[in-house]
């Protein structure tokens, strides 16, 4: 064991289980360890790191900017800050957008937003206002955002929960309508379920989810965290399903890989809910943060990242689909978004993911039974040829032990 792994555990709180490699150095669509092993990352930080590990623009661009302007905080303007929230919503087609930092807080953002939206504009009855979210989500681990979890991991110990959610079973559209009544404020929504298992919904179901919203007054919310910025072949999951939300929470890829950054965009009718002190972040939509967030913009849409993840994702899946495995239950995802579930009475995704990791291939389970893959954008093809390669090779392994036991 490393002393470095024996050194973090010692002094780290133990909330992660993280694969035994201790990792000094990355570039590009890999990482090397500290004994200069190199792995091929085919998880890029849960999507954080879309455009490669230190994408020379964005670190010749954040060394500059903290050179010139780092922090201050919205106490005041700066000149960053305007430029990247108006390439941001024009992407988006948003009107207005609120910078803050991690995923979770753009979501704790989003549900202030739509909870005052039914209150001021809507006129639900004060404290009465609901949101409905759906089962296997995943919105972050805050207080208020496990309140709306199933997952009872996230919320053994933790409670008491603030109160304002529903739970619907996510894909299906007529529970979502039976679930909604006069306090609805909000239904929010991942387009594709990451840490629940890369769970694509069935199709149609996005839109008529919007349908559904609006035609009841209630605000469509998409969480567009891990999926953001091209990671499934277009700019924004929903696009999939030509969606148009009343919300979407950007964050993850936003940073390019350097920073947390993160924003809940809206309509201008959400977003005037808020007024000088209702809600803030010391840290979001720093100069530093809006400086890089806006050149990883420029850099998803100049270096036609969305064209790149699709073709590059069908590959992946189809040389995927063509493995002939027992282990295997089923393959799911869009563009180099995709998850790999495994059957759990023969193997765990922890187990392909150590022997994965043993010939130089990084990956992450998640809930045991799915392995999933999500490489950076700038990944090759002959660099997926040889991922998949590994893959079908431990898969084989494996079964060949479990057949001899």
């Amino acid at each position: 064991m490393s002393e470095r792994i024996d050194l973090e555990a010692r002094y780290c709180a133990q909330n992660y289980h993280p694969l035994p490699v201790v990792l000094t150095k990355a570039e590009g669509a890999y990482v090397w360890d500290e004994n200069g092993k190199k792995y091929l990352d085919m998880m890029s930080a849960y999507s954080a790191v879309s455009h490669g590990h230190s994408n020379e623009r964005l670190v010749r661009l954040v060394q500059e900017q903290v050179e010139r302007l780092n922090i201050v905080s919205r106490a005041f303007y700066t000149d960053k800050l305007g430029p990247f929230l108006e390439k941001a919503c024009t992407l988006t087609e948003q009107d207005m957008a609120l910078p803050m930092n991690t995923g979770a807080e753009a979501v704790e953002t989003a549900i202030k937003a739509a909870r005052k939206w039914a209150y001021t504009v809507k006129g639900v009855e004060k404290d009465k206002a609901e949101i409905i979210a759906c089962t296997g989500n995943f919105h972050g681990r805050t207080t208020m955002v496990v309140a709306m979890s199933d997952e009872p991991q996230y919320k053994e110990g933790f409670g008491p929960f603030p109160p304002g959610f529903r739970l619907v079973e996510y894909g299906d559209i007529d529970a979502l309508a039976e679930a909604i009544n006069d306090n609805t404020a909000a239904f929010l929504v991942e387009p594709i379920q990451g840490e629940g298992g890369i769970v694509v919904p069935p199709p149609g179901y996005l839109k008529a989810a919007e349908q559904l919203c609006h035609a009841n007054n209630i605000l469509m919310i998409a969480d567009d965290i891990q999926t953001v910025l091209v990671r499934t072949g277009k700019l924004l999951a929903c696009e999939h399903e030509n969606v148009q939300p009343d919300g979407l929470i950007l964050g993850k890829a936003l940073g390019g890989g350097i920073l947390p950054v993160s924003m809940f965009l809206a309509r201008r009718e959400v977003m005037n809910v808020f007024t000088p002190g209702d809600h803030g972040s010391t840290f979001g939509g720093n100069p530093r943060a809006a400086a890089v967030g806006l050149e990883a913009l420029n850099i998803l849409i100049e270096d036609k990242l969305p064209e790149r993840s699709a073709a590059m994702g069908d590959y992946l899946m189809q040389q995927l689909l063509a493995i002939d495995t027992p282990l295997i239950r089923e393959v799911r995802g869009r563009g180099l978004f995709i998850g790999i579930e495994i059957k759990p009475t023969l193997c765990s995704a922890r187990d392909i993911c150590e022997n994965l990791m043993s010939r130089g291939l990084l990956s992450k389970e998640t809930h045991e039974t799915v392995v999933r893959l999500a490489p950076p954008l700038i990944i090759r093809q002959e660099e997926i040829d040889w991922a998949v390669t590994q893959i079908r090779e431990v898969l084989a392994e494996i079964d060949k032990i479990r057949l001899a036991s």
